[in-house]
């Protein structure tokens, strides 16, 4: 019986990486799921469910050789796949502020407390060493309605960050 895996690798961004870790897992006979792999500086990382007929053990062991190679770290869990039943982004967030320490603490602590369920979220850093700028882009649910987003949004504005908020109409069927 099949069971699903969450993989995550982490090592130096180098062209191929992609490539050479999906051809393994599907010569190995797994079934990919959703995915996130994204560069972080001059890392790249990889999140991606994965369902194989075999213990976590033996997906190890099909990987190791081309993880090596790569110089990749992989760390593997056990994880419900449940691909199809997820919530549905209805908000979308831009932050802009000044570079300091705490600053995605003190904007997630107000959404949360709104009751946003962050799905997604990015950030760079942008600007200059002297004045760099802070930039994250956070995709979430709503799940106490907009209209305490909308309030915790004016809230990060008073602190002096640069908030937008679009809200996702989203229709399933």
């Amino acid at each position: 019986m099949a069971s699903w895996y969450m993989v995550t690798l982490i090592g130096k961004d180098q062209p191929g990486i992609v490539s050479r870790i999906t051809a393994e897992l599907f010569k190995g006979g797994c079934n990919l799921g959703e995915a996130s792999m994204i560069r972080l500086g001059v890392n790249f990382t990889i999140m991606l469910m994965a369902e194989f007929n075999g213990s976590a053990q033996a997906l190890t062991t099909l990987m190791t050789p081309v993880t090596n190679e790569l110089g990749l770290h992989l760390h593997l869990d056990s994880i419900d796949g449940k691909l199809h039943q997820h919530e549905t982004m209805d908000v979308s967030i831009t932050v802009y502020g000044a570079d300091r320490a705490g600053i995605v603490a003190d904007v997630t602590k107000e959404l949360a407390q709104a009751g946003l369920n962050i799905l997604e979220l990015e950030s760079s850093v942008g600007g200059t060493e002297e004045k760099p700028i802070y930039i994250m882009q956070i995709d979430g649910h709503a799940t106490q309605g907009v209209a305490l987003i909308e309030k915790a949004v004016e809230v990060i504005k008073k602190s002096g960050i640069d908030v937008g908020l679009n809200i996702t109409d989203v229709m399933i069927g």
